[in-house]
């Protein structure tokens, strides 16, 4: 875990955090809401708006 393994478990990192005293960082972490990589990632994979040739449409479906 300290030398950066990225093949330990997520609860090792809880259980370390626990024992700390410092848990709550786990809970900001896992907080997707202030994730600014993961909602731009998201952002990205979102389809993009689709207009009609015709032109003269209303968009009213």
């Amino acid at each position: 875990m300290e030398t950066g393994d990225v093949r330990v478990p997520i609860h090792f990192f809880a259980r370390a955090l626990h024992v700390f005293g410092e848990i709550r960082a786990l809970e900001r972490l896992l907080d997707t809401a202030h994730d600014e990589i993961g909602l731009a990632l998201m952002d990205e994979r979102l389809p993009k708006r689709v207009r009609s040739k015709g032109g003269g449409s209303s968009g009213a479906l």
